[in-house]
């Protein structure tokens, strides 16, 4: 008769030991993946941004009574913003960019006109893809709020 090895000696222990060690190890490596890169699109005060939104359909619906509407005119130097409807506007404009899916990508900017009534916005790159674009009065009394897929030379009308 032939004499048995220890448990340590023989290959089935181990196999049994290193099937479940390979599962905690990804698991760790999954968990430490997560944590490290978090996701900054999901708001971590969603209740309050989630009662500031029926303000701002107040401020959308304002505008829609109004009669606002401006026309973006989009170059690879500049956005230009034209009042097109509702009563005249010539205070500052509070004008923001918001990428759906690419936070750096967001851009804001306070604007004022030219002496032609033009809100001229440059550009440090030219902007291309889907956008939400809000436009709000200086005052904060209303805004327009739209998504627009943003290709050169084209224009766009925000109501």
């Amino acid at each position: 008769m032939s004499k048995q090895l220890p448990w340590y000696k023989q290959f089935w222990p181990w196999f049994l030991i290193v099937l479940p060690m390979c599962a905690v190890v990804a698991s760790i490596t999954t968990l430490k993946i997560a944590l490290d890169n978090s996701d900054s699109l999901v708001a971590e005060e969603y209740y309050k941004e989630g009662k500031g939104i029926n303000m701002d359909l107040r401020k959308i619906k304002y505008a829609q009574q109004i009669g606002m509407k401006f026309l973006v005119k989009v170059s690879d130097q500049e956005l230009q913003i034209t009042q097109q409807g509702g009563p005249e506007y010539r205070a500052a404009l509070n004008v923001q960019f918001y990428h759906p899916t690419l936070e750096d990508k967001d851009f804001s900017i306070n604007a004022t006109a030219d002496a032609n009534y033009i809100y001229r916005i440059p550009l440090s790159a030219a902007i291309a893809g889907p956008w939400e674009v809000r436009i709000e009065g200086f005052d904060g009394k209303w805004r327009i709020q739209q998504r627009i897929d943003i290709k050169d030379d084209v224009e766009y009308w925000l109501n």
